[in-house]
């Protein structure tokens, strides 16, 4: 066996099971029922496929040249997920787009009461100040 079939085999299974995760993501984002769930489908799975992808990408173009692109392209995307994700969480848990019955424990939950009791009393407050 020569180095090119090898390279070739890795390849294409790098990039097969990438396409794979990206299409467990998929089916996760249309099948999952409430938004955290959705979320975490969206994400996980995305990220290590992408990386799979990549690294598929990486050995089929046999140039040292394109590992730097290939590299930043995925630390990029490794370091915008969590933070999108965290995001759409939040904004989600605050408008009550989730079931709160599929939560095994919500931690948020006192610190919300906590900001909401503290905006109550302000509200209350700030007529007396006028």
């Amino acid at each position: 066996m020569n180095t090119d079939l090898i390279l070739d085999i890795a390849s294409g299974i790098c990039l097969i099971l990438g396409a794979v995760m990206s299409l467990a993501a998929a089916i996760g984002l249309i099948r999952f029922p409430d938004l955290l769930s959705r979320m975490h489908a969206a994400t996980k799975p995305q990220v290590f496929g992408l990386l799979l992808l990549l690294t598929g990408l990486g050995l089929q173009l046999r140039s040292w040249a394109m590992v730097p692109v290939l590299l930043l392209a995925w630390l990029f995307q490794l370091l915008t997920v969590p933070v999108s994700a965290h995001m759409v969480g939040r904004s989600g848990y605050r408008t009550k787009h989730l079931r709160k019955e599929t939560l095994t424990e919500d931690d948020l939950d006192a610190v919300v009461q906590k900001a909401a009791a503290d905006e109550a009393l302000r509200s209350e407050e700030a007529p007396d100040r006028q």
